[in-house]
């Protein structure tokens, strides 16, 4: 077994512990900081190869996220996501030495399609537009070998959005901006933002960036935003 296997994300169960941010909330506050951790908690385990932890943080934010899914599809729908990240290390590998993209042409050209198909089943399973797929894909890729990621950063997070609170419209506006991806897409691509910042700290701020994208992320699911 290689070593990248044995951190591939599993199905066993794992509490990691939270990543340390002081404050008190109730109601869905309380709820989406929960919520907050756990996807924070995710990628930070995604960084420290943490197979399990990366796979249970993600499955737990699917559950809480999407009410319309079961326990069951939620497992599956977290455990894709978890499982694009590795392929997504799996692309990157031959051509990354530590921080550094030492072949960003081959990178670029390299076989992307087993990211895609994890996050074309994730979609799937979830009921989004496979447009996420594509999106989130390109924007990965684009995060390694340079150009614009944070647009389809968002166009991808804006799908996921709509799915998460039933309306396939969102964003609506009152006035102008149509086009735009929306604030709560904005403030998922600040969470991205400061996790590439490796810093408790900067995690800290993400947490509490993502608080308040679930905070209304709950808040529109029961109607009251």
């Amino acid at each position: 077994m290689s070593s990248r296997d044995s951190v591939r994300p599993t199905t066993s169960e794992l509490d990691r512990p939270g990543i340390p941010v002081s404050a008190v909330r109730a109601g869905n506050e309380d709820r989406a900081h929960r919520i907050a951790t756990r996807l924070c908690e995710g990628f930070v385990a995604h960084d420290e190869r943490d197979g399990a932890g990366c796979r249970d943080a993600f499955v737990a934010v699917d559950r809480a996220q999407f009410p319309h899914l079961t326990d069951e599809a939620a497992e599956r729908a977290g455990t894709a996501f978890a499982a694009a990240l590795w392929e997504k290390d799996a692309v990157e590998e031959p051509y990354v030495e530590g921080d550094t993209v030492v072949d960003p042409d081959g990178l670029a050209a390299a076989d992307w399609s087993r990211v895609r198909e994890w996050l074309e089943y994730r979609a799937d399973i979830v009921g989004m537009d496979r447009a996420y797929a594509v999106e989130t894909t390109t924007a990965w890729k684009r995060h390694k070998v340079g150009g614009d990621y944070w647009t389809p950063t968002m166009a991808a997070q804006r799908i996921e959005l709509a799915a998460a609170i039933g309306d396939p419209t969102y964003p609506q506006k009152p006035r102008f901006g149509a086009d735009g991806f929306g604030h709560l897409a904005t403030r998922y691509l600040t969470g991205l933002e400061l996790h590439d910042m490796r810093s408790e700290d900067h995690w800290a701020a993400a947490v509490e960036e993502m608080t308040a994208y679930f905070t209304e992320l709950l808040a529109r699911q029961e109607g009251s935003a």
